[in-house]
């Protein structure tokens, strides 16, 4: 029974051909796509999302803003993101997210969150907030998922359709 749950998980020769060349191209692809983002923003990082493919963080700062951007290695980089949250430096130990887009269900959110969180360290920022709009009532619930499954305290008043995020690394 055991042997045979393990045979049925084992993968054929041809499968694993497919993964290798997958792998293969999309370093290819990480690769040039580095030195693409390279020329205009600062590489923060690479990562792995949802499905193992492989994504390349990046971000652009000016002044009192901060965007963190991520493109997936599946595809070249053609100068536009997958996802995005964009940020702004309230003061000395407060990040406030202003917007997070891209694609859902993907696992982008989620890398550029860990990532987000890793800057405020490296920077010593202590909050990252974040306030939740009148716009995303058709989501909160996603919304408050995907936040408290990154350790923000979520508040979210429904009948005024509104609500604030924070995130304490104290």
């Amino acid at each position: 029974m055991v042997y045979s749950a393990f045979l049925e998980r084992e993968k054929s020769k041809s499968e694993l051909k497919e993964e290798l060349d997958t792998l293969e191209i999309q370093l290819f692809r990480m690769q040039n796509n580095i030195k693409e983002v390279a020329k205009d923003s600062e590489i923060i990082s690479i990562d792995q999302a949802k499905d193992d493919n492989w994504v390349v963080i990046y971000a652009d700062r000016e002044k009192d803003l901060f965007q963190l951007m991520l493109h997936d290695c599946t595809k070249p980089f053609r100068g536009k993101w997958d996802s995005a949250i964009q940020a702004e430096y309230k003061d000395a130990h407060t990040l406030h997210i202003a917007d997070i887009k891209g694609e859902n269900n993907q696992g982008y959110g989620s890398v550029l969150m860990k990532h987000l969180k890793d800057v405020a360290r490296d920077e010593n920022i202590q909050y990252i907030t974040g306030d939740i709009a009148e716009r995303d009532a058709d989501h909160f619930e996603r919304l408050e998922y995907f936040y408290k499954k990154h350790y923000f305290d979520v508040k979210i008043n429904y009948k005024e359709k509104c609500g604030e995020i924070i995130w304490n690394d104290g």
